[in-house]
């Protein structure tokens, strides 16, 4: 999105809401998130179509997915997840960064607790870094062991239009 991201319906979260959120995202990613000293909001982005984020100090690091808070890839980048991870190789990459959904054979290693449908988190296998978030399509032990078919259905990846409101 060119220029500056324009928020609708913008609020300020109480105390209690940033700790219900917080225990909701590390259930999740494993990673402790929004303190009381952060200046939390929930805002829609104009023009989206009901897309909620939770902003930090104005940088969107979560957004809800049918109802469940789940980080973005800026979020990750921020608060450092442990758990729900699926990791590929180098030559995955350029596909993931893309938009693909990431498919099994270029899975290297991922958290063995990921159940089908749950929401994960895509980082190569170099530099731990996070390349997208996306919903497992078969259990973490099965990404690792199959050989074929998709693993994980791509939501938000850098570089897409999620990525472009917090920049």
């Amino acid at each position: 999105m060119p220029g500056e991201t324009k928020y609708k319906r913008r609020h300020l979260l109480r105390r209690k809401e940033i700790d219900e959120l917080a225990q909701r995202i590390t259930a999740t990613f494993g990673c402790e998130v929004l303190t009381g000293t952060d200046n939390v909001e929930v805002a829609e982005v104009a023009g989206e179509h009901g897309q909620e984020f939770v902003l930090v100090d104005g940088v969107p690091v979560a957004i809800f997915i049918d109802g469940v808070p789940t980080l973005t890839v800026r979020g990750l980048l921020k608060f450092k997840a442990t758990k729900a991870y699926v990791e590929v190789d180098m030559g995955a990459v350029p596909f993931v960064t893309k938009g693909a959904d990431v498919m099994c054979p270029g899975i290297v290693t991922a958290d063995p607790a990921i159940e089908v449908g749950g929401l994960v988190w895509v980082r190569d296998t170099k530099n731990k870094k996070p390349l997208a978030i996306g919903r497992a399509l078969v259990k973490g032990t099965e990404m690792v062991r199959t050989n074929k078919g998709k693993a994980v259905k791509t939501l938000h990846y850098v570089g897409d239009e999620l990525w472009q409101v917090g920049s």
